[in-house]
């Protein structure tokens, strides 16, 4: 991703705590009363410009959508959609998914949405995809029994590797879709990456995964 600096970013950031939550931490394992109810909780890891997650809480008013992105000058674009038109059911945090565990209790989210993902390709660099084991281990903890990850790339080669990947942890892999802009799926929300990347021909590839071990209260 080429970032364009936004001087002005972290100071509107700061200025708007009631969109952007400055201490995610301080909310791990009371995201629902910050949200002023018990409605389902899923999460956008590496929100972007912030397209896909908007345009979901405002299709889905009974789910609660928290996009974490950890460049400012990326969120920022975000931010200007929820300053522009105010949704109540969204919030964003600035700050790196790496920490996940430190925001969220175990199995306080019920969907995980990985969207158009940095694909790391340098194999030396494998830890850094979101899809690799490290990363899934924090998704199952802070995901319910039941959870699902919900995954779209244009790039092929990190869609073999995660279903690879999600194939080793032991996941259940369901609806995989190998072009997704010419199947019958329904409901599909574009990214602004994807719909630059569609619109250049570019195959969209989409799964849906589930941790497949029961958890015991």
């Amino acid at each position: 991703m080429r970032l364009r600096h936004k001087p002005y970013a972290i100071e509107m950031i700061t200025n708007h705590p009631q969109f952007v939550i400055d201490s995610p931490a301080d909310h791990k394992g009371s995201w629902a009363e910050l949200f002023a109810n018990d409605n389902p909780i899923h999460i956008e890891v590496g929100t972007g410009r912030g397209r896909f997650i908007y345009e979901m809480a405002k299709a889905n008013p009974a789910v609660n959508y928290i996009g974490i992105e950890k460049f400012s000058s990326v969120i920022v674009d975000a931010l200007d959609k929820l300053i522009e038109e105010e949704v109540p059911n969204l919030k964003l945090i600035n700050k790196d998914a790496k920490d996940l565990t430190v925001f969220f209790a175990d199995e306080e989210i019920d969907r995980v949405y990985l969207n158009f993902s940095d694909p790391w390709p340098k194999n030396k660099h494998e830890k850094r995809r979101l899809t690799s084991k490290s990363f899934l281990h924090n998704y199952e903890q802070v995901l319910k029994a039941g959870g699902e990850i919900h995954f779209k790339t244009d790039n092929q080669g990190l869609f073999e590797y995660s279903l690879i990947s999600m194939s080793a942890y032991g996941m259940l892999l369901k609806d995989i879709n190998l072009d997704l802009h010419n199947s019958e799926f329904e409901g599909n929300i574009m990214t602004e990456y994807e719909e630059k990347f569609s619109s250049k021909g570019n195959r969209i590839y989409r799964v849906e995964a589930k941790f497949q071990n029961e958890k015991t209260v």
